[in-house]
């Protein structure tokens, strides 16, 4: 009966013990067959993660956060345990952010390349990337505390521009916005009076062009005629002709040219002569306008020009009255 009792009694202890082991590691979640492979990323910072926080991909749990650990040049370590299982990206990289309102973090797996297009993650996510001995780059999102603040300074500034509005807006600048909108109006109602006038221009301009359309369209139909006659004179032979006389004028203006450069030589020849009779008639010339001479008297003395006049107009009487009477003046006898 004693060693029944003392066999149940170290039973006991052996099944607490057991399920003391048990739940230590259930808790602590310890893999006894090592199914999972460690990993570390380095943030600047880490935000609310903590270890034993979840590792996610793609929405999925795969493993767990380990250690959480200080690093040089004010860098944060953290290591994973994820299952081994796992399919990572080629470039894995982790992002820690707010998980629930309760203030639970979890770390996400993503993909490095491409990088987001938030550039606040990009630059984090650029930072880490760089050599880091196998180290995956980490960035942080802002957790709910952070947002919601950030959320208050933006209500904040709305509602001082609200106030600024409402003060700017007030019963002046109504009146004024109401005669602004009036004016608009008023200027909308010219132009529309403007567009009818101009519409009534651009349909007299069409017109006219219309005219001027039907105007080039007969001259180029009296070129077309010009054409056809020119080409009809080009089979007869009569631009053949043309061309002939043409070069048979050229011909003539090109001999006459000669004969006039022969003039020209001749002139040149017998310049001296020229000179000499040009000087001799004008000295002849200042001779008769002096009165030198016989041809001088007859150009400057009117006696001669008045006599001369006389005597004509007695030898016309005289022919008047031989006319008249010339038994006056002729005898004729015959025997």
């Amino acid at each position: 009966m004693r060693r029944s009792n003392e066999f149940a009694v170290g039973l006991a202890v052996i099944l607490a013990l057991a399920l003391v082991i048990g739940g230590a590691l259930w808790l602590s979640e310890t893999e006894i067959n090592q199914k999972s492979a460690k990993y570390t990323a380095r943030f600047r910072d880490i935000g609310g993660l903590s270890v034993g926080a979840p590792v996610t991909l793609r929405g999925v749990k795969v493993g767990r956060v380990e250690q959480i650990r200080l690093a040089p040049n004010e860098w944060v370590e953290t290591d994973f345990s994820i299952d081994r299982d796992t399919h990572l990206p080629e470039k894995p990289a982790v992002i820690a952010s707010s998980a629930s309102l309760f203030g639970e973090w979890a770390a996400n797996i993503v993909p490095l390349e491409p990088l987001p297009d938030d550039p606040i993650l990009r630059g984090m996510l650029t930072e880490a990337a760089r050599p880091a001995g196998g180290v995956w780059p980490g960035a942080t999102l802002p957790d709910i505390g952070q947002l919601t603040a950030q959320a208050s300074r933006i209500a904040g500034d709305i509602a001082d521009v609200t106030q600024r509005i409402r003060g700017a807006f007030d019963t002046t600048a109504l009146r004024e916005l109401r005669q602004s909108v009036k004016d608009l109006a008023a200027i909308s109602d010219r132009l529309v009076v403007f567009a009818n006038q101009q519409t009534n221009r651009l349909d007299r301009v069409g017109q006219r062009v219309e005219s001027s359309s039907n105007s080039i369209a007969n001259v180029a139909q009296t070129f077309e005629r010009a054409s056809q006659q020119l080409d009809a004179a080009t089979r007869d032979g009569q631009l053949k002709d043309i061309m002939d006389n043409g070069k048979a004028s050229s011909a003539d203006v090109r001999a006459a040219a000669a004969d006039l450069r022969s003039v020209m030589a001749a002139a040149r020849s017998n310049q001296a002569s020229l000179v000499r009779v040009i000087q001799s008639a004008d000295s002849l010339m200042q001779k008769i306008q002096s009165g030198q001479g016989t041809i001088g008297l007859l150009a400057t003395d009117s006696t001669l020009y008045r006599e001369t006049t006389l005597t004509m107009r007695q030898f016309r009487e005289l022919l008047t009255d031989i006319q008249a009477h010339p038994r006056k003046y002729l005898k004729v006898s015959v025997f």
